[in-house]
């Protein structure tokens, strides 16, 4: 069974895996009566899941002349073409809006971006709004995987700063002969060994959230809308939900996950065996997370923060506590506003406090991680390589210490890291321009650039003046919007790998 799997074009194994996934919308909306949405998607499961077997009967036995250029390929498509199949009967049943808006939303879900064409959640009927969570956490589970089994042994994804001249045998996964597994072997041995962890985390924040007073269905879309970074929720964010802060409070550890990758997969790869509070995008990623909301918070102290009263000191730490979970959502790239939010962002009296939020959501979280943005190990090797200049300025003849990977990220690490960040930004640059000439205004064509590239959909409700309804905007710049979340999941860098000659040759 196994290696029939394995022999399967990954495209193949995605198809079935979205096609069996229509169930759950399917028997939840027989569960609540809504027979004409559970029939719709029980008969394109059944449509797609004998579609699927027919492609893989036709694709059995072949083999792609190089794995590498097929799962890469595989990759883009997956996020492009595969939400195409998934937004079938999300069109099925909101024909008005048209196919483009179907598929925007499982592209958007897919990517873990979280953005929507729908402002008004409860235009949809609930199984959709579960159909998009459902989505979003599959998408999740897929960068999990992905990263671990394919961009790590390529040096993609953000491991390229800390690459090392290693070979992929020294990756645990091979087999016990000593033999390199084929990318798609590791991918199915990968997923075996994350999707329990994944799963039993989104489990356990679910009755979390049910015991904090949340209906259960709520409860649902936003445990796996954390554990994916997605963002998506059927009522329009935390604010209505009926958990409160003690919701909040359970959501909280869990954004950990999107931090650093050694969280849920320390030990999967050989070099990486220490805790995960010593992994450097651990510790950046906390800092900003401590240093942020304390920049907050002391801007109203020294302009007059009452203490002394109970009431004060009340709303000083729901203050404080609105900002650090806001702040820790949009550094991971999942976009959930406190309850407290506004009184925070009030009380640092900042004029635009969403600008604040733009740059956590481009720092992002860590490599590895359904994170996006350009990743905290990037950001911190080019620390590490301005710390090292600046030694130089005050010592022009000393020696960098602190060993040789140390080095290696200050040297090598912070070349690879800048060079991400200028095809980030001229990435950025382009989709600006490419949604300007479609008509959307500058500064609504900045804030959805940087939402989409850094897959932070609901930056588009918070970080401009007023919230920017994507449903308004012409249907060229929703599909630009598309393929600028396709990017901002995938990374350039990969794109780039797949131009390489190398991979192309026999």
């Amino acid at each position: 069974m196994y290696a029939r799997l394995a022999s399967l074009p990954l495209f193949v194994l995605l198809m079935a895996i979205g096609s069996v996934a229509m169930i759950v919308p399917s028997i939840h909306a027989l569960a609540i009566g809504n027979h004409a949405v559970s029939r719709v998607f029980f008969y394109w499961m059944v449509l797609f899941l004998i579609l699927t077997t027919l492609i893989a009967i036709a694709a059995s036995g072949s083999k792609p002349k190089s794995q590498t250029r097929s799962h890469l390929s595989t990759l883009i498509a997956a996020y492009l073409v595969l939400p195409a199949m998934l937004a079938v009967p999300f069109f099925e049943l909101t024909r008005s809006y048209g196919f483009l808006s179907a598929w925007f939303e499982m592209v958007s879900s897919f990517t873990t971006t979280g953005a929507t064409l729908f402002d008004r959640p409860y235009v949809l009927p609930h199984s959709l709004h579960l159909w998009r969570g459902l989505v979003g956490w599959l998408g999740g589970l897929f960068i999990w995987v992905v990263a671990v089994a394919l961009l790590a042994p390529l040096n993609l994804g953000g491991f390229e700063v800390r690459a090392q001249a290693r070979s992929l045998a020294r990756i645990q996964g091979a087999s016990q002969s000593g033999a390199i597994l084929d990318p798609s072997e590791r991918l199915i041995h990968y997923a075996a060994r994350l999707a329990p962890l994944y799963a039993a985390a989104t489990g356990l924040m679910w009755l979390g959230l049910i015991l904090a007073g949340e209906t259960p269905f709520v409860a649902v879309v936003h445990a796996m809308s954390v554990m994916s970074t997605s963002g998506i929720s059927p009522i329009g964010g935390l604010y209505p939900a009926d958990s409160g802060i003690l919701g909040e409070l359970i959501m909280f550890p869990f954004f950990f996950f999107a931090l650093s990758r050694l969280t849920f997969s320390r030990g999967l790869l050989g070099e990486e065996r220490t805790a995960f509070w010593k992994d450097p995008e651990f510790r950046l990623g906390v800092g900003l997370v401590l240093l942020v909301p304390s920049l907050f918070f002391l801007r109203h102290f020294f302009v007059g923060l009452d203490l002394t009263s109970l009431e004060g000191l009340r709303a000083a730490l729901r203050s404080f506590w609105g900002a650090t979970f806001t702040v820790l959502s949009f550094l991971t790239t999942t976009g959930f506003e406190a309850h407290d939010w506004t009184l925070a962002a009030r009380w640092a009296g900042l004029p635009t406090p969403g600008l604040a939020l733009v740059g956590l959501a481009l720092v992002g979280g860590g490599i590895a991680t359904t994170a996006g943005g350009v990743k905290l190990l990037r950001v911190y090797a080019l620390i590490r390589h301005s710390e090292r200049e600046l030694e130089r300025l005050v010592h022009p003849h000393s020696l960098g210490g602190s060993g040789q990977e140390a080095r290696r990220v200050r040297r090598q690490g912070a070349f690879v890291a800048w060079t991400f960040f200028m095809i980030f930004a001229i990435s950025v640059c382009g989709v600006i321009v490419l949604l300007s000439l479609t008509g959307v205004q500058f500064e609504t064509a900045t804030v959805l650039a940087v939402a989409a590239i850094s897959t932070t959909g609901p930056l588009a409700e918070v970080a401009a003046e007023d919230p920017i309804a994507i449903s308004g905007i012409p249907d060229a710049a929703k599909f630009i919007l598309m393929l600028t979340m396709a990017l901002g999941r995938l990374e350039a860098m990969a794109i780039i790998a797949l131009l390489n000659p190398d991979i192309w040759r026999k």
